[in-house]
């Protein structure tokens, strides 16, 4: 009888265990998907998995959140004191009407408007993109500052490490980020140097553990900035590392996209760049030098830099992809390394190839991640299955990050066609709205094509069942690749 009252109050105590637990989660008002998940984690560890809840769940991400949003309002409360960062001049005529709608929609998710663009230039190697690079490097003369998912300690991550000594002995500013697990190879004798000579280093979410727990990857900045002056901007896809460059290790360099902005645009990427410096260091600079009176250009690409974050209210970069691709009336080009759409994305693009619209998709024939690929051919599947044409690109791993809409808006940026990249990572997204621009990224996507293969659905139907089982399992995984 002892033992029967034992049993049933463990069985009580795990039951409301259970309950307080449920209900905890619950109120997190998290994804239907990672409520559940979290309840049967802690559920099967009372111990053990309340540790790890409090360590890396919702709850130290919302302790983050309140901090970056304490950045972020300091940074707003300069720009609107020194009243300096490009708007929209009164009647701006933004051409279509789905363009002014998707300007607007980025507005209400609390974007910044449009501004023109006195030069665009696109690079698709990474060695252009170094050289025009370092030529903005050399050229500065206030400051330099540069935020990275990846730099590595090898022969272009050295290459311009150095550069940045010499710039920061001739009394340039240089603020150098780099995500604190991205970049966990750069260590204190490649550091060093660049302290020495004056350039000030952050580490963006620094994790004590990084190396030990390869999945703890949430709140990562992927963002690739580069601001001269307040001046000369780039971003997209090429991050500092020799396995994007022809020269280091030739045919084998990945194939991204890259694009160098000069204009009023570059003040926004100024304002995501130190808003993730002061998110780091605790402090950001009040300069009004940071942020030169730029007069906006008579003619040129309007562009819109558009970000988004774990911490923003709105997921804009995700809205923007939706939207375009359902408002897409005669195509839409996408170049993606990882292709992983959640259920909303997918509906878009399935849906825009069942109404007539040309839907290409551009991905790598072998990635850098075996889990990821495994994923993704499921969506290949799905969408060939659709009507989507997918192709992949076989000479080398394919990482542009672009998107053609019509002829009329180009998507040039950090962002993959993931849950990671548009919920989890803070990232960056330059929306040019200019037919130009539209057809040179277009005409870029036709040369990639030549040396890609269709996606063949019913190929991919008769391979062996242990190759579809593990496809189909790693698709479970799809929230958090």
């Amino acid at each position: 009888m002892a033992e029967l009252n034992l049993v049933t109050l463990l069985a009580l105590a795990e039951l409301l265990w259970v309950v307080g637990l449920a209900v905890w989660i619950i109120l997190e008002r998290r994804s239907p998907a990672a409520t559940i998940a979290w309840i049967c984690a802690l559920a099967w560890l009372p111990v053990l998995g309340i540790a790890v809840y409090l360590a890396i769940g919702p709850r130290r991400l919302r302790r983050k959140r309140l901090r970056y949003r304490r950045a972020r309002a300091y940074l707003a409360g300069v720009a609107e004191q020194m009243r300096c960062l490009p708007t929209e001049p009164p009647g701006c005529p933004l051409l279509s009407e789905p363009l002014a709608q998707y300007i607007t929609l980025l507005q209400r998710a609390g974007q910044p408007p449009p501004t023109r663009a006195q030069n665009l230039q696109l690079y698709v190697t990474g060695d252009q993109c170094y050289a025009a690079i370092e030529e903005a490097l050399e050229a500065a003369t206030h400051h330099i500052h540069l935020e990275y998912y990846i730099w590595r300690p090898d022969s272009v991550g050295t290459r311009l490490s150095e550069l940045l000594c010499a710039k920061a002995r001739q009394g340039v500013s240089v603020r150098l980020l780099v995500d604190a697990l991205g970049s966990a190879s750069l260590g204190r004798r490649f550091v060093r140097p660049l302290v020495e000579a004056g350039v000030q280093f952050a580490r963006f979410n620094r994790l004590s553990l990084a190396r030990l727990r390869p999945g703890l990857m949430n709140f990562r900045t992927h963002r690739k900035i580069v601001v001269c002056d307040g001046r000369v901007g780039f971003t997209g896809g090429i991050n500092v590392a020799d396995e994007h460059s022809q020269r280091q290790v030739g045919p084998r360099a990945w194939r991204d996209t890259h694009l160098r902005i000069e204009g009023p645009p570059v003040g926004w990427l100024q304002m995501l760049f130190l808003e993730n410096w002061y998110f780091a260091v605790g402090s950001a600079p009040r300069d009004r030098a940071y942020f030169p009176e730029l007069p906006m250009p008579a003619e040129g690409p309007w562009v819109q830099i558009v970000s988004s974050g774990p911490d923003y209210e709105h997921y804009a970069i995700e809205k923007l992809y939706f939207a375009a691709i359902s408002g897409a009336r005669q195509r839409v080009l996408i170049t993606t390394p990882y292709c992983v759409p959640n259920e909303a994305l997918f509906a878009a693009l399935a849906t825009a190839a069942m109404r007539g619209v040309e839907v290409k998709m551009l991905v790598p024939a072998r990635g850098d991640s075996r889990l990821v690929d495994a994923a993704a051919r499921t969506y290949y599947e799905d969408l060939a299955h659709a009507g989507v044409r997918v192709y992949q690109y076989y000479p080398a791993m394919l990482h542009a990050k672009t998107m053609v809409v019509d002829d009329q808006l180009a998507l040039v940026g950090t962002a993959n066609l993931d849950n990671r990249s548009f919920r989890l990572n803070f990232e960056v997204v330059a929306a040019i709205y200019d037919s130009a621009f539209a057809a040179q990224l277009a005409d870029v996507f036709a040369a990639d094509m030549q040396y890609a293969a269709k996606f063949r659905y019913r190929a991919s139907r008769r391979a062996p069942l242990w190759r579809r089982l593990s496809e189909a399992t790693a698709r479970l995984l799809s929230p958090l690749l």
